[in-house]
């Protein structure tokens, strides 16, 4: 999304009408942040970190403590914990490898990464009738795991491991993705890559992060186990890998891939799925349950062979604008999109005003609406079915990188009802209109036209198209035939 370097932050549009009202919570450079739909501060559980933050019923949050230094170890959380409204610590889960540090003294740590989920809920969002557990319930945790696998890599692989832990910690089942290589859909050619070279990232403690799955869940009561589909009993995991381009679902009884979509979309309807986040199925009994909901980040991901964007094979495929895509899981058919052409953009010109190439988020809403984090931005926004922007906030908090940058960044946020935050009081709702940007001036710019005005004899100010674009990527659309044409020199043959 391309940013003037002022611009404002904190909620910018409101329709208390149009939206579904409650809170939402994010990870922010303070803490875990819960605001209101007018973009007040409810509260905040200063410094908890969150891959994502997620609140329960009853005011309760999930989050981390701490970290691993992230250029030897990126995306180590040292723990999960869950803390009721005051800060105190309900639940903690930090018993998956015992570690040791340069500079610090030993100690156990969780590694959790990318997403989890409570038993209860299956996708960590609300739903009716399915209440994530707040206590006594079994949590799944993506978490970090090194393995060297010569079947798949001749490199250390930093593998997606996803594990079921109970309420007192003991862990009671696991999955380690490289264990599964033959069952993701690999050609050889991408087989050859992940064996040379499994990551195009070097932040990466020199492990090769080859899979990187975001986002678990499990898939709940559904329409297509009741009529017989055993690769969605409720109690499957579904999961997206965001730098192998794939979608999947684990049979929870025998480990197996039962559903995969990816790594190769060429012969899909759905067009490259690329650095997919947030992949999951609409809960059952909200608007589109049933479908399977995507971030699509675009960016660069997959592995295949050398082509002019990747003379190595890692990243091969590319592409610079975001998509949220709801389509059907047995006929893959797009029922609802929001691309950059939805979203009003010239395309492609302007697409890359939607575009998120990690990181990020969709929730679908009981009211049909849809609530996306289109995160490398820190934007949340909620779109009706019809693509209207009916809420959206900017992330006001900015973090201060190691090199000096600075990035407001929002991992994924969530919408919660306001009953699940019984501590306080439902706040009043204000509308906040859109405002008219081509009026719209800072303190101590003139307010707008003015001066003199020349016309010019034969010229119409009023005109939409500027000059002929013989590859019809002007503002107005060319209805008649360009002139343009292409010219082949040599001896083809």
């Amino acid at each position: 999304m391309g940013h003037p370097t002022i611009y404002p932050t904190g909620v910018t549009v409101y329709d208390k009408k149009a939206a579904w009202n409650g809170y939402t919570i994010f990870p922010s450079a303070k803490g875990a942040l819960l605001i209101d739909m007018n973009g007040r501060e409810v509260h905040l559980w200063e410094g908890l970190g969150g891959n994502p933050n997620k609140i329960l019923p009853g005011g309760y949050v999930l989050g981390s403590t701490g970290s691993r230094d992230p250029e030897a170890h990126p995306f180590d959380n040292l723990d999960l914990v869950q803390k009721d409204w005051d800060g105190n610590t309900v639940w903690k889960f930090d018993r998956l490898e015992y570690i040791s540090d340069p500079g610090q003294a030993p100690r156990w740590a969780a590694r959790q990464n990318h997403d989890y989920q409570r038993e209860g809920s299956p996708t960590g969002y609300f739903s009716p009738g399915a209440e994530p557990k707040t206590e006594g319930g079994n949590t799944l945790l993506i978490v970090n795991n090194e393995v060297n696998n010569p079947h798949v890599s001749g490199k250390t692989l930093l593998d997606s491991k996803i594990i079921e832990v109970s309420w007192d910690g003991k862990i009671l089942w696991q999955w380690n993705a490289s264990d599964h290589f033959e069952e993701l859909g690999f050609d050889e050619a991408a087989k050859n890559v992940i064996y040379r070279l499994p990551s195009d990232e070097l932040a990466h403690g020199g492990h090769g992060f080859w899979l990187a799955i975001n986002s678990i869940s499990t898939l709940g009561k559904n329409k297509w186990y009741d009529a017989g589909d055993e690769r969605f009993h409720p109690d499957n995991i579904i999961w997206s890998a965001r730098n192998a381009n794939i979608l999947g679902i684990i049979d929870k009884k025998t480990g197996k891939i039962v559903y995969r979509i990816g790594p190769d979309f060429s012969k899909t309807e759905l067009g490259w799925i690329i650095g997919p986040h947030h992949f999951h199925l609409i809960p059952q009994g909200l608007p589109g349950e049933g479908n399977f909901l995507v971030f699509d980040n675009g960016g660069w991901a997959g592995y295949g062979a050398p082509r002019d964007v990747s003379i190595h094979g890692t990243a091969n495929q590319r592409r610079d604008y975001s998509r949220i895509l709801e389509f059907n899981p047995l006929t893959q058919k797009i029922e609802w999109q929001y691309t950059p052409i939805e979203a009003g953009y010239i395309h492609p010109l302007d697409s890359y005003k939607l575009y998120s190439p990690f990181i990020s988020s969709a929730q679908r809403l009981p009211n049909g609406n849809t609530l996306i984090t289109e995160g490398v931005n820190g934007r949340i926004f909620e779109i009706t079915r019809n693509y209207k922007i009916i809420w959206e906030y900017v992330n006001p908090y900015f973090r201060t990188a190691k090199n000096g940058l600075k990035e407001n960044r929002v991992y994924r946020a969530y919408r919660v009802p306001y009953e699940w935050i019984p501590q306080l009081k439902k706040p009043v709702e204000t509308d906040v209109p859109a405002q008219n940007v081509t009026k719209l001036r800072v303190p101590g710019a003139p307010p707008g036209p003015g001066g003199k005005v020349t016309t010019i004899q034969g010229i119409n100010p009023n005109r939409e198209k500027l000059i002929d674009d013989p590859f019809q990527a002007a503002v107005a659309v060319r209805k008649e035939p360009s002139n343009f044409c292409v010219l082949n020199s040599g001896n083809d043959k």
